[in-house]
């Protein structure tokens, strides 16, 4: 985009022009029209004028967008480093009360990264990976996960019968799958429809007679006629999916081929 700016001074200019873009003068090529003229006693008569031209990357309206909705939210303070990965941009975000709100599971977290990537990828086809943090929490729930996925792994074990986790998103299945195959005598797969798909941690030597699964949320059993003709629904488990990545769309299910080690699949607009 081009745009001309007026100002008493060239670099007055340059700074408006800054602020109206939303992004360092370094990523903004100008041109000067015209220069302040002096008079013959010195006096500075008329403005500069400059033309700016700057062409919007995806990082840049990434940030911007995520900026303008943290903003809305009341977080002041906004810092937003970016680290150039593999196909994107990781962002560790931080800001006044900004860790308060990602939540215990970082539902913040994950709903800013999806909604950036779509506005991120309208701009063309050609598919932009992100990736947010903050303060490390994203190595302190991978942690969390590892080390339930070991717990109920060994109670599958001694019970010799399957288990099933509360539904996660794709990243967090991920995880669990990746804990599981370390760990002997143990399987994982996921199942369910989206929003409600979780990982079944089974025995490879289970139990004859037992029970298929323990319940972990919707879909787990059928006892008490949840999948019988005529049957009640199961209650809900409590569990708050609305910002869930999976609730958006449906597929594909990367986690279940342990294929790719990026967080989040592919989203196409």
């Amino acid at each position: 985009m081009k745009q001309e700016f007026s100002a008493p001074t060239v670099e007055e200019a340059k700074a408006l022009a800054a602020q109206e873009f939303g992004v360092s003068e370094d990523k903004i090529n100008f041109t000067v029209i015209e220069e302040p003229k002096k008079s013959l006693f010195g006096k500075v008569k008329g403005d500069a004028r400059v033309e700016a031209e700057y062409t919007e990357t995806k990082t840049d309206i990434t940030v911007k967008y995520i900026r303008k909705v943290l903003t809305g939210m009341g977080v002041e303070n906004i810092t937003i480093d970016v680290t150039e990965i593999e196909n994107g941009i990781s962002l560790e975000i931080n800001g006044d009360g900004f860790s308060e709100m990602i939540g215990a599971k970082g539902e913040l977290l994950d709903s800013l990264q999806y909604l950036a990537s779509l506005v991120c990828n309208k701009v063309d086809r050609e598919y932009f990976r992100i990736t947010t943090d903050s303060n490390g929490f994203r190595e302190r729930r991978k942690k969390q996960l590892e080390e339930l996925a070991a717990k109920i792994a060994n109670n599958v074990k001694k019970s010799g019968r399957s288990s099933a986790l509360e539904p996660m998103n794709p990243y967090e299945r991920r995880i669990i799958h990746a804990a599981v195959s370390e760990i002997e005598g143990v399987t994982s797969q996921s199942k369910g429809e989206d929003p409600y798909r979780k990982v079944i941690i089974s025995s490879t030597n289970p139990r004859r007679g037992g029970r298929d699964f323990k319940r972990g949320g919707k879909g787990g059993n059928r006892r008490n006629g949840g999948g019988r003709k005529g049957g009640r629904r199961p209650q809900s488990t409590g569990f708050d999916f609305t910002t869930s990545f999976e609730k958006e769309y449906k597929k594909p299910k990367p986690e279940d081929s342990m294929l790719g080690s990026g967080l989040y699949s592919k989203i196409d607009i």
